[in-house]
């Protein structure tokens, strides 16, 4: 496939991994990028996961026809960009490694060499001429690993974004790039918004027609839909109005309190109600919606004087990425000494800027009229 007259993709779908990253669930699998650049030198950009060895340099071998490559520029050490490092180098000798010191060490830990005969160390702003395509170094620490560089090639105005603008999901599958996008953006890189908002800030200067991510499609059209939503994620901000209901419940007394909250909800002509069982639940997906919408109700048991664990595991989620700039409604029941909400608030505490609603909807086993009334005066409030 050409990106560009001079830039092909030689990537690979896997559409056997189940769990990407040993958690998350990947239906529609996952592609790994790879591409080339020929010029009057040849760049490969980045390799392919271990599972996938040979089909990826056959489709180098392929791009290159009778030529030999003379860089492997290597953005992000993450095994499955990194993995074929020493098989790409073993097949071509006379290549040349381009990537950043940490990646170096990391190279020398997973490969036991850091290729100090045959590498280029690039930081901020260094530049690779390859003919007419001169490439731009741009660092991006903790997006979402330490030694990740992206690179601009001026020529064709492409930005090789590492893993920013990835998705979930094959290149044959088709699926709505948001949805996976959001789940992928928020589970792996969302603990790291200031540093992504940092990454934006050095892209805003230069003149990109295409980005080329590492994990799903080439981006070439509309490119402010996609960054304007990096930059919504990354700083934040709710991307929609919307209520998520988050529970989990024992005997069925608190689904049946979130059940009355969300038909009040509906009935009061909230624009979206998202209601989630925890305990069966994608718990990724439950996170992503978390972070969506901009009000988010937490309904859970006392548990051994705690929470219930798939609330105490939500929450944990929440709280590891960032979560904040949002509204909180908190639900709880106990039969003998209801502590849920006291102990999500604690759980909450160093979020920034959340405001908690003022009616608490506090069950004792069952449902009662005064349970009933918490309810519908949290709809009321939620509503407002």
């Amino acid at each position: 496939m050409f990106v560009t007259k001079d830039i092909q993709y030689v990537g690979v779908n896997d559409h056997a991994v189940d769990l990407f990253e040993g958690q998350y669930v990947v239906p529609n699998g996952m592609a790994y990028n790879s591409y080339v650049i020929l010029d009057e030198k040849i760049a490969v950009m980045d390799t392919v996961d271990a599972n996938f060895t040979q089909p990826w340099l056959e489709n180098v071998r392929t791009a290159l026809g009778r030529r030999q490559p003379d860089y492997l520029v290597v953005q992000h050490m993450e095994p499955d960009h990194s993995a074929n490092i020493a098989n790409f180098l073993k097949a071509y000798p006379q290549a040349v490694v381009v990537s950043s010191a940490k990646a170096f060490v990391m190279m020398k830990n997973y490969f036991g060499d850091d290729y100090a005969d045959r590498r280029i160390v690039v930081g901020e702003g260094d530049t690779l001429s390859l003919g007419k395509h001169t490439l731009t170094f741009v660092t991006a620490p903790m997006v979402h690993w330490p030694e990740v560089i992206v690179t601009y090639d001026s020529y064709d105005k492409v930005l090789f974004s590492a893993d920013g603008f990835g998705k979930f999901g094959a290149l044959d599958a088709e699926e709505d790039w948001a949805c996976e996008a959001r789940r992928y953006y928020i589970g792996i890189v969302g603990k790291y918004g200031p540093q992504v908002q940092a990454l934006l800030k050095k892209a805003a200067g230069l003149d990109i027609f295409i980005i080329c991510p590492l994990h799903g499609p080439v981006l070439s059209e509309n490119l402010g839909y996609y960054i304007n939503l990096y930059d919504i994620w990354s700083s934040y901000r709710p991307e929609d109005e919307g209520v998520v209901i988050a529970y989990t419940s024992v005997y069925g007394n608190t689904k049946a309190a979130v059940e009355m909250l969300a038909e009040k909800l509906t009935e009061g002509g909230c624009k979206k109600v998202v209601v989630t069982d925890l305990a069966r639940c994608d718990m990724a997906e439950a996170v992503e919606d978390a972070f969506r919408y901009d009000k988010l109700v937490l309904a859970t048991t006392t548990y051994n004087a705690d929470v219930f664990p798939f609330m105490k595991e939500f929450i944990h989620h929440l709280t590891e990425r960032n979560f904040q700039n949002r509204t909180v409604a908190l639900m709880e029941n106990g039969s003998w000494t209801p502590m849920a909400a006291k102990v999500m608030t604690k759980m909450l505490e160093g979020s920034k800027n959340l405001t908690f609603a003022q009616t608490t909807v506090k069950i004792q086993c069952a449902l009662s009229e005064e349970s009933r009334a918490q309810i519908e005066a949290l709809a009321k409030e939620l509503l407002a």
